[in-house]
């Protein structure tokens, strides 16, 4: 005989039961929508972050073509004074080309200071939701910007010396390096490291490249050229700096080599690296242009160095790209610090 009353025994705690694992739901429910709400916000804060960094990108290599320009121009001191020009925030009766080149390079490194400050601030304010490094790196950035100005001071105060202009050059290219970089950790996360290969390929053609302009630099400041083609002086500045040139095109075309044979996700990579190829072959083109015209046309030095800091940029976007997370269900990428909100 089956007794009733022992197969419907507590018939309270199954109800209590099940209401607990509904409860239970619901709260992990809230809490999953919690999650995705604040990583939905943080991929938000960084993908703006990204974008701002990629139109700085812009600005200072713009800074460097416009920098250049001036120097090509014999503009460097069309303004006298700094940081005013000719005593106002702008010329007016004062106005023409040298004028109008100096007066808009220091209004990009203006503006683009600003923009530091700007990203400096807002991610030592939100430094929770972004990774541990990345406020570090735009004050870092803010004081290099900050130095920037300081040797643009100093390149008028002291009447353009040769020093100061190539360490203004050189810092110039550093901050296209490290800003290109962080537009590419910005926009396109992963957990996944490069290949050592490739990282060390990558390093050395950043930094052949980087060499390379500091070279360049160093003889246009001189005057080195000029004086080259028109009396036989400071030669040797430019036969270093085409003797160089060679072992650079070396390093860059082996590594995009390395990287097609190697395959793969490095195989992948084939538009970014046939952009650096494309562009130190026209870099090569544009110095051998240069030299044989003597020097003449401004507008060629100058597109050379617009090529040096595009391959500068490239470069350095070239070396902190690794391959995606092999996972299919990755939406988000984000630090550890960033998850630890939404743990338990």
């Amino acid at each position: 005989m089956i007794f009733p009353h022992l197969c419907c025994r507590h018939p309270h705690s199954v109800t209590s039961s099940s209401a607990s694992l509904r409860s239970k739901q619901s709260l992990l429910g809230a809490s999953d929508g919690a999650c995705s709400m604040m990583l939905s916000s943080m991929s938000t804060l960084r993908r703006r972050l990204g974008l701002l960094s990629a139109h700085l990108v812009v600005a200072v290599i713009a800074l460097v073509v416009i920098g250049g320009a001036t120097r090509v121009m014999e503009a460097g001191l069309a303004c006298p004074d700094w940081p005013l020009c000719f005593g106002s925030l702008l010329p007016g009766r004062q106005m023409n080309v040298q004028v109008f080149l100096e007066w808009f390079h220091r209004l990009d490194a203006f503006v683009i200071g600003i923009a530091l400050v700007v990203m400096a601030v807002a991610t030592t304010l939100q430094r929770r939701q972004l990774p541990r490094w990345l406020p570090w790196l735009a004050v870092g950035l803010m004081v290099l910007v900050a130095m920037q100005g300081g040797l643009g001071a100093l390149t008028v105060t002291r009447l353009l010396p040769s020093g100061v202009v190539t360490a203004h050059l050189a810092l110039a290219l550093t901050l296209v390096a490290l800003l290109s970089g962080l537009t590419q950790r910005l926009l396109h996360p992963t957990a996944v490291v490069a290949p050592l290969w490739w990282r060390i390929g990558a390093s050395l053609g950043l930094m052949s490249v980087f060499v390379q302009c500091l070279l360049g630099g160093r003889m246009a400041t001189a005057w080195a050229g000029q004086r080259c083609l028109a009396g036989g002086e400071a030669c040797q500045l430019v036969l270093s700096h085409r003797l160089t040139a060679m072992p650079v095109v070396v390093v860059v075309l082996g590594f995009a080599g390395a990287a097609v044979l190697a395959g793969g996700w490095a195989r992948q990579q084939w538009p970014w690296l046939g952009g650096a190829v494309l562009l130190v072959l026209i870099q090569v083109a544009l110095g051998v242009f240069t030299l044989r015209l003597g020097l003449s046309q401004p507008a060629v030095t100058v597109a050379h160095q617009l090529v040096a800091a595009l391959l500068i940029a490239l470069l350095a976007a070239l070396l902190v790209r690794s391959p995606d997370r092999p996972s299919p269900s990755r939406s988000v990428v984000l630090d550890d610090t960033s998850l630890e909100a939404c743990h338990g």
